[in-house]
């Protein structure tokens, strides 16, 4: 199915978790902040959640710097 990630169309498993997308996209879960459909998710809440059809997902990635 089709999901908006970061505002690209990808395409992902119907019926997948937030926690899903992110193994999909290869992304650590400790280290990403989850919108969905312009909600912030807790991480406690990404197995739970579910994507449908045409969902925006933002994704925000914490960089360590000095």
């Amino acid at each position: 199915m089709d999901v908006v990630i970061n505002g690209e169309h990808k395409r992902v498993t119907p019926g997948a978790s937030l926690l899903d997308v992110l193994s999909q996209l290869e992304l650590d879960p400790r280290a990403v902040v989850v919108e969905h459909n312009r909600r912030i998710v807790r991480r406690p809440a990404l197995g739970v959640v579910t994507v449908n059809e045409g969902d925006a997902i933002e994704l925000v990635h914490f960089v360590g710097g000095g």
